[in-house]
């Protein structure tokens, strides 16, 4: 298996495993999550709503596993981790939350998106997969 369908893999699994424990224990994802408590009082439909956000991302990736033409659902997903991102930003910027917690949020808040779009990003797209894109989009005028 490719790398990058490696790390895609890897992706799709660690977001929709966020998006389960957030669906299915959000008590549990709260208390166990470094930062989440600072953030304010739990709020479990509100937890559970960003749960199917993160499942939603995490089975983009997945399918993008399956086939090269689902690369805009993938970015999609990955444009609200990236904007779930600006939200911590802005927080901070408003004095809502200390600078200093973006250095822990990093990894989850801002490294995934990084990654996330750098994998999704057309560009990212092997060689193989341009193709079977331009396949996919075919495929519908063949039909006629």
């Amino acid at each position: 298996m490719p790398a990058l369908s490696i790390a895609r893999l890897l992706l799709g699994l660690i977001l929709s495993a966020n998006g389960f424990a957030m669906l299915a224990a959000p008590e549990t994802w709260y208390a166990t999550v470094p930062g989440v408590a600072d953030t304010g009082p739990l709020n479990l439909h509100f937890v559970r709503d960003i749960g199917c956000a993160y499942l939603v991302s995490g089975g983009a990736f997945l399918w993008l596993l399956r086939t090269a033409s689902a690369w805009p659902a993938a970015l999609a997903g990955s444009v609200f981790l990236l904007l779930h991102g600006c939200v911590h930003l802005g927080e901070a910027a408003a004095g809502r939350a200390e600078w200093h917690h973006l250095l822990r949020d990093f990894p989850g808040v801002f490294l995934i998106p990084i990654l996330a779009l750098w994998l999704t990003w057309p560009r990212a797209l092997s060689r193989k997969e341009k193709h079977d894109v331009t396949m996919d989009s075919a495929a519908p005028a063949r039909r006629l």
